[in-house]
């Protein structure tokens, strides 16, 4: 078996791969807000009734969709838009440079999640499992 034929049969798994492993990388920002795990100083004295208070809530629940596979499409790109709106209002306003500015983890992000919700879930998904029910 050649490497395109590999590549052609798994590639649809490893879309399902990107998906969870990109859920559960968001993840970590949301539970780092809200449930202090892993400990971030920057969030140690978080109001959750604010901005990035919000923003966790969102990453939180983003993240266990994505994880699920379920909603996908629209969660991703809910996702990919929240993400564009965190890089121009967090990182853009620091420079133009993302690496100067701290952005290139939104930015990557943001296209993670578009690319994902063109592509949808894979077939390792809920959303997979509810088509062929």
């Amino acid at each position: 078996m050649n490497l395109d034929a590999i590549a052609t049969a798994w590639s649809p798994r490893l879309l399902s791969v990107l998906r969870i492993m990109s859920g559960l990388l968001f993840l970590q920002h949301g539970t780092a807000k809200h449930l202090k795990f892993p400990v971030v100083p920057m969030f140690a004295k978080l109001e959750p009734v604010s901005l990035i208070g919000a923003a966790g809530v969102i990453e939180i629940v983003g993240s266990l969709l994505l994880i699920l596979g379920l909603f996908t499409r629209t969660t991703a790109f809910v996702l990919s838009g929240f993400m564009a709106v965190a890089y121009f209002m967090s990182h853009a306003p620091r420079g133009f440079y993302p690496i100067l500015n701290g952005g290139e983890l939104a930015i990557l992000y943001c296209f993670v999640f578009l690319y994902i919700a063109a592509a949808g879930p894979g077939p390792w998904s809920y959303d997979a499992l509810q088509k062929k029910r």
